[in-house]
């Protein structure tokens, strides 16, 4: 069997452990700020998933091996058994691993993702990531206006751009482009789990209100496999609704997670 991928990570706060799984394109670097309004109540591991943020490149992200990434990350780390929160890809890889083995899974935070095929093709970014001129390039603000007529949306592109490195004067991705785009479809989808596969425990699903990633049709499919899941919807927030409406959010995690109020 070959040796656990290398995993990269950030470690905040003492308690019981949580672990926060990033979605495309980010990093555990991401969810640090959400990460400091849990830790007077939780240990929270920031993992970087495979091919992105610091840790190790690899072909092949189907749900499976990220799954078995973090459970090998959490064998590294001596937990036997967590809280765990995942951000769309993050949160597809969370659902699979709950269901693969429900015992390493305290409870179960989603966020505004549902288990199935997801509803955007990211295919796009990639091919405009890729045809940026970096070697032309000589700062990541001249990399934003190089981006932005491909990508309009100002905030997506300062996400996307946060992935670009500079070393010896020279622009690079530390994400792997390549293998991402290899695995998109495996990434878009969701494993079916196996007929009987249930996840027995608490359940959070946190919906972005102006988001189309969580719908009304998908009710019965999260019930079937996670029966004591709860979804609560955030106003005015889209898929990013831990950076749309921060302080709901925070909110709606410590009363999951049993914190008291601060």
């Amino acid at each position: 069997m070959p040796s656990p991928l290398y995993i990269h990570h950030q470690q905040l706060g003492e308690g019981p452990p949580l672990v926060i799984l990033h979605g495309l394109f980010g990093s555990g670097t991401n969810w640090r700020s959400a990460a400091r309004r849990l830790t007077d109540c939780r240990k929270v591991f920031l993992p970087d998933a495979r091919n992105h943020g610091h840790s190790g490149h690899a072909q092949g992200m189907d749900y499976l091996t990220l799954a078995r990434d973090t459970l090998d990350f959490m064998d590294q780390q001596d937990l036997a058994s967590v809280d765990l929160l995942g951000h769309s890809m993050g949160g597809k890889t969370a659902m699979h691993l709950a269901l693969l083995r429900p015992e390493r899974v305290r409870s179960l935070l989603i966020v505004d993702i549902a288990p199935r095929v997801s509803p955007s093709d990211h295919l796009p970014l990639i091919k405009a990531l890729e045809a940026l001129p970096l070697e032309n390039l000589q700062s990541r603000g001249a990399a934003d206006r190089a981006l932005a007529a491909a990508v309009t949306d100002s905030g997506l592109r300062a996400f996307l751009l946060q992935n670009l490195t500079l070393r010896n004067q020279t622009l690079g991705w530390r994400i792997d482009l390549q293998a991402i785009q290899a695995a998109m479809q495996d990434l878009l989808g969701f494993p079916p789990p196996a007929p009987a596969a249930r996840y027995p425990g608490p359940v959070l699903f946190l919906k972005g209100a102006l988001s189309d990633y969580i719908t009304s049709e998908d009710v019965t499919t999260i019930r079937n496999a996670f029966p004591h899941a709860r979804i609560h919807t955030i106003a005015d927030s889209g898929h990013w609704l831990h950076a749309d409406q921060p302080e709901a959010f925070i909110a709606a995690c410590r009363t999951f997670l049993g914190c008291a109020d601060t």
